[in-house]
């Protein structure tokens, strides 16, 4: 393949982490399930194991693949998302934070407003155990179920659910900085519950009020926190 002058023909490593998701892809291979070792990988492609590391590692920062220590590499959680983080993204910015913010008040008032219309029993006990994990303190245990997630994943819709997941986990480290700046942990506790009530009722616009209104209390908080580098 030939590249033209404005163009910038893609690095070994790049390359090996296309033909890396391609074994996965092809063999069927979903999220737990164990891949070749680096060594494996780098007999396959007739090349030096640390640069089979060097492609592991770039797709271990998007979540498409993790390391177990002493037990091998497995498919990753993101595999099948749409979006993937850039692992190359610079550092975060009171003005990133609000576009995420913004982002998610465009999304999720009416994600929620269709998840109370359309939720399963099986939702509310996902929604309930997540509910809590805003009492969690910035820096705690990791959660299990998150909480906008499995809001999402009430609405019956998967794309929905992927897209929300992908946009918190693209933007893992702006949606830290709001647990960190939000940090009323009873409030943010009860406005969730509360969202929480309203997908029981069934009640699509208070579902959708209460989300709107939860996310805009969060922007006013990161816009009233002064900048940092």
């Amino acid at each position: 393949m030939t590249y033209s002058a404005a163009e910038v023909p893609p690095s070994l490593s790049d390359r090996l982490t296309e033909s890396i998701l391609g074994i996965i892809r092809d063999g069927g291979l979903g999220p737990g399930d164990a891949i070749p070792s680096a060594r494996e990988l780098a007999k396959r492609f007739a090349i030096t194991t640390p640069t089979v590391r060097e492609a592991l590692r770039k797709l271990e920062a998007t979540g498409a693949v993790e390391f177990r220590h002493g037990s091998g590499t497995y498919v990753g959680p993101t595999i099948n998302n749409v979006v993937l983080a850039n692992p190359h993204r610079p550092p975060i910015t009171k003005d990133s934070v609000l576009q995420l913010i913004s982002a998610r008040l465009v999304l999720e008032p009416a994600v929620a407003a269709q998840s109370a219309v359309a939720r399963q029993p099986e939702n509310l006990e996902r929604l309930e155990a997540a509910v809590t994990n805003a009492l969690i303190p910035p820096g705690g245990p990791a959660f299990a179920l998150n909480f906008h997630v499995e809001l999402a994943a009430a609405s019956g819709n998967p794309l929905l659910q992927e897209v929300l997941s992908s946009l918190l986990k693209v933007r893992v480290r702006e949606q830290q900085q709001i647990r960190a700046l939000y940090d009323n942990r009873e409030r943010d506790h009860e406005e969730h519950q509360a969202i929480v009530e309203a997908v029981r009722a069934q009640d699509a616009a208070e579902a959708e009020r209460l989300t709107r209104e939860h996310l805009d209390n969060i922007r006013r908080a990161i816009e009233s926190a002064p900048e940092w580098s």
